[in-house]
């Protein structure tokens, strides 16, 4: 059966030629639409396999309009455009379209487009279907097997990490009665580590008795089904005393989406992930949820049923694990320095995609460590074995990247004195790694796109195709979709690059990981120069921790390895380190009563971990006390949000 095709083209030449391309290739043309309105009754009337849309058309409505139907119907969508803004392409790429053809494009391009587009919908809905029943599966396993309440809800609020992301997640019946209720939260420390929270810490670390609490939990209310709150709906849910106002002072959440489950006993237990991001949560998150209702709701009923039978439960661990001075070097990403919140969302989305085929953008500026991301996610992954090869596009002059990436035969060109294996033939099997992608010239876009789309490369001066299957990884610092406005970079390589694309904090908002990537390049200087630096002075590393870095981690290294060289003692004390602008500079301490220099000083560390109170490198193992304690004297001290934020 031939499969039916919807053109959306206001240009009636244009259009008439896709539809004779079209019925070549043995594709039905199910009708031509010049507008938004006509296309929708025509998708109403008879529902196409694929649509073609242009972006720009005559009318009120632009063919992103449609694509938002298409979308919802699961219709997938080819977009067509000559040119586009930064705002459009945004706009476009948030609707999740199948792929873009540039105008002018070549017959075989658009074929070739739509035999992706294809792939890409069929093993979109496959690969979500098999993952969705394997979660089912795994869920299911957790509830049947042996172990403590706390046991099961921490395996299962982890496993559902990898579907729906949290900083703080919280598990319970939307009523409690009591110290003993089944009310359980963990906050999301590390990579892997969590740290449990009951009722009893959560009075502790908030400073609250159990009828305060009781009042929170009356304030906070939910919809019977799934959903999310988020920027301002969340503002307006912390302008009352409630438990998400709570969070978002002691979690520094700002975001969450909450999953009721309705049992058979009529009770309602509800899931709520909270994130310290405003825009983590979608409504593919909320699709999840409904598809995941009843399996959770037997899962949960069965680990209640378990409790009912077994009266010896494991209470609830206090106390923070300890802590091992090399948990930063985490498996799969030993070549990375750090633990921020900002690089554990790198971390997350690494081991997304390392196991798939899928192409990845990494995005970044420089010096965030794009190539050590590179190299984690080809190791991770199932070509681990195979090759792993880099290109630095900048650092090619432009006549010979096309002799770089795909080779030449002898005789080719004047100087091709011998047979070239390009890149990409070298990588057959493997990874590949473009660098600075942004820097490639257009008319090597246009011949990289087609080898991304065709699986295949041309030596220069061959006439024979040679057949390779490479996993694309690329990078760059520049700023593409405004290269795409400007006419710098080909709108639809960006889109065949940009299927998982993964950006990169720079140093200056990760400033907690300051402290441990100074000492992991301490101790590698050290080694070179044969040193014994023990570490930083007090003051240096509070003017570390407060400069910007605009070279990012390149920039820290270089200075602590001219610290090292220059270092007289055992300490780096002296001013190698870059000039603190004055508003940033750190806290002079004043003779001041005991209270105030306290409170000064848990000030400063609360700002130096950016508010972050609990698990490795929060406040309370900085300052070397309990997470309770530290939270009883910042309620003595006075100490709110505010003063540290």
């Amino acid at each position: 059966m031939k499969e039916k095709i919807l053109i959306v083209e206001d240009k009636f030449i244009e259009a008439d030629y896709l539809r004779l391309m079209l019925v070549k290739a043995g594709y039905e043309v199910m009708g031509i639409a010049h507008a938004v309105v006509q296309a929708r009754e025509m998708i109403n009337n008879n529902k196409p396999d694929f649509v073609l849309l242009d972006i720009f058309l005559k009318g009120k409505l632009t063919g992103i309009d449609l694509a938002k139907q298409l979308s919802d119907e699961n219709i997938p969508f080819v977009y067509l455009s000559a040119n586009s803004n930064e705002e459009v392409l945004s706009a476009a790429k948030a609707t999740q379209p199948y792929g873009f053809l540039v105008k002018p494009f070549r017959e075989k391009d658009l074929l070739v487009t739509l035999e992706i587009a294809r792939y890409r919908h069929e093993h979109s809905i496959e690969a979500n279907t098999r993952k969705e029943n394997m979660l089912q599966e795994k869920l299911l396993a957790i509830a049947n097997d042996t172990g403590s309440w706390e046991k099961k809800m921490l395996a299962i609020c982890t496993t559902l990490k990898l579907h729906i992301s949290f900083d703080y997640i919280t598990g319970g019946f939307n009523t409690i009665d009591g110290i003993s209720s089944k009310v359980i939260s963990f906050l999301r420390i590390g990579y892997e580590e969590y740290q449990t929270i009951g009722i009893t810490e959560l009075l502790n670390i908030a400073g609250l008795n159990l009828n305060d609490l009781l009042t929170l939990v009356h304030n906070t209310a939910y919809e019977t089904m799934p959903g999310i709150v988020a920027e301002k709906a969340f503002e307006e849910s912390c302008i009352e005393r409630s438990l998400n106002k709570l969070f978002s002072e002691i979690f520094q959440v700002k975001s969450f989406i909450y999953f009721p489950l309705h049992l058979s006993n009529g009770k309602v237990f509800i899931f709520c992930f909270y994130c310290k991001r405003p825009d983590t949560y979608t409504t593919a998150h909320i699709g999840l949820m409904n598809r995941l209702q009843k399996t959770m709701a037997n899962v949960m009923e069965i680990m209640l049923k378990g409790e009912e039978k077994d009266s010896v439960v494991e209470s609830p661990k206090t106390g923070l694990p300890p802590v091992n001075p090399n948990a930063y070097e985490l498996e799969g990403f030993e070549s990375i320095i750090g633990k921020s919140r900002a690089l554990l969302n790198v971390f997350d989305l690494v081991t997304q995609v390392a196991h798939s085929d899928t192409s990845v953008l990494i995005l970044g500026e420089s010096g965030t460590g794009k190539e050590r991301i590179a190299d984690c996610m080809h190791n991770l992954s199932p070509r681990k074995g195979m090759p792993f090869v880099k290109v630095n596009c900048a650092a090619l002059p432009a006549t010979l990247i096309e002799s770089e990436l795909f080779g030449h035969e002898r005789g080719s060109f004047t100087g091709a004195l011998d047979k070239r294996i390009g890149k990409f033939e070298k990588a057959d099997k493997g990874t590949i790694f473009l660098d600075e992608i942004g820097e490639m010239p257009l008319d090597l876009q246009v011949k990289l796109l087609r080898v991304l789309q065709e699986k295949y490369i041309e030596r220069i001066g061959s006439r024979d195709i040679t057949r390779v299957d490479v996993r694309v990884i690329a990078a760059t610092n520049r700023n593409l979709e405004k290269e795409v406005a400007e006419g710098r970079f080909r709108l639809d390589l960006y889109y065949r690059l940009n299927v998982f694309p993964i950006s990169l904090p720079p140093l200056r908002e990760r400033a907690e990981d300051v402290p441990l990537l100074a000492d992991h390049f301490i101790k590698i200087y050290n080694r070179k120069a044969g040193k014994k630096i023990s570490g930083l002075s007090e003051k240096v590393l509070k003017n570390m921790i407060a400069y910007h870095w605009p070279g990012n981690i390149r920039e820290l290294e270089n200075v602590i390895e001219r610290s090292v060289l220059l270092a007289k003692g055992t300490i780096i004390e002296d001013g190698l380190l870059p000039a603190v602008q004055k508003k940033d500079a750190p806290i002079d301490f004043r003779m001041k009563t005991s209270n105030e220099n306290e409170r000064d000083y848990i000030i400063t560390v609360l700002k130096k971990c950016s508010g972050k109170i609990w698990g490795s490198s929060g406040a309370a193992e900085i300052l070397n006390l309990p997470p309770t304690t530290l939270a009883s004297k910042m309620k003595k001290l006075g100490i709110q949000k505010e003063h540290f934020e």
